[in-house]
């Protein structure tokens, strides 16, 4: 196969899986109508677990699921949990074709919390995307201009807080085993909503369970997916694809939620993307940056009841044979 193929197929692979993921998504605010962010989370951890204790159990090497650095294991794991609440809260309060784009903001804003993070310099062109993506979400908030509620304060959040995690990981990826990266903000979440869920908890009807586990197959599979096209194509070609969402997004949004779409919004959008895929395209140029924040992250938003692309990517590389092993 040549690269021209490969990389073609991993562009029609991602955009399959950013497809998975935007129906999760849409799962997730359909079952946000009725239910507390405590209830859904906890439900989708509950039916997720399964799926990732599966593929762990591959893991075959030496060791213990003692963390290296528990103080940021425990940080990483609380923002977590406060993501994935602000996450799940801010689908069913906004309108997907307004989530989407704060939640696109993600890229640019670990572009700019790897500068004082991980000593990421950042040049002229880097730095004018920045400020127009900015911008962008400016437009699309047009605060004064519009009703600025609970749901673009946790849409704001969720992408502040998922780009500080990303940055994160980049610093402690290294030194703790791929498991424990995965396996402890899921337990967090599962604990802290599971001791939340009494309080909120409402009866579910089967086919509301089934839509839950729907939701956490679908992000299992968008994974797998997402995993698969990575390794056929440069990651600077699958990371844009991700805003392929807004299509979804736009589609869902009318079809099931019958929600419109404002002329603002999809210009900030616009240059949102824009902005994004400029960073990404910079980024994958060797000589412009040597710690790839953004591409090392896999780019997607994600709520935090799946682990993180990075993690599961970490994960499988790990359990690569080694030259050494073969000889």
């Amino acid at each position: 196969m040549t690269a021209r193929q490969s990389n073609l197929n991993g562009a029609l692979l991602a955009l399959l899986s950013f497809g998975v993921y935007a129906t999760s998504d849409a799962i997730v605010k359909y079952m946000g109508a009725s239910y507390s962010p405590f209830q859904n989370i906890f439900f989708s951890g509950l039916f997720g677990f399964p799926l990732v204790a599966v593929m762990l159990m591959g893991d075959q090497r030496e060791g213990n699921l003692r963390p290296r650095k528990p103080a940021m294991t425990l940080l990483r794991s609380g923002l977590v949990v406060i993501n994935a609440l602000c996450g799940f809260y801010a689908f069913s309060a906004l309108p997907l074709s307004e989530a989407y784009p704060i939640f696109f903001s993600s890229p640019i804003l670990i572009t700019l919390f790897a500068i004082p993070m991980l000593g990421e310099r950042v040049g002229l062109h880097r730095g004018v995307a920045i400020v127009v993506g900015l911008i962008g979400v400016i437009v699309v908030l047009r605060p004064g201009q519009s009703h600025l509620g609970l749901g673009h304060l946790a849409a704001i959040a969720a992408a502040v807080i998922f780009a500080i995690n990303s940055v994160l990981v980049r610093l402690t990826g290294q030194s703790e085993r791929s498991v424990v990266i995965m396996l402890y903000p899921m337990i967090a979440n599962f604990v802290f909503n599971g001791i939340a869920l009494p309080f909120v908890y409402k009866p579910l009807p089967v086919t509301h369970l089934g839509l839950l586990a729907a939701m956490s197959t679908l992000g299992f599979v968008a994974g797998l997916l997402n995993i698969a096209a990575y390794r056929r194509a440069e990651a600077a070609i699958i990371a844009p694809m991700q805003y392929s969402q807004i299509i979804w997004a736009s589609i869902y949004g009318s079809l099931i939620f019958h929600e419109t779409h404002d002329l603002w919004t999809i210009v900030g959008t616009g240059i949102i993307i824009v902005s994004g895929i400029y960073i990404v395209l910079r980024e994958g140029k060797p000589a412009v940056s040597q710690n790839q924040p953004v591409l090392e992250s896999r780019s997607r938003f994600d709520l935090g009841f799946m682990p993180r692309l990075s993690s599961w990517f970490k994960f499988f590389e790990s359990r690569a044979p080694r030259d050494d092993d073969a000889s």
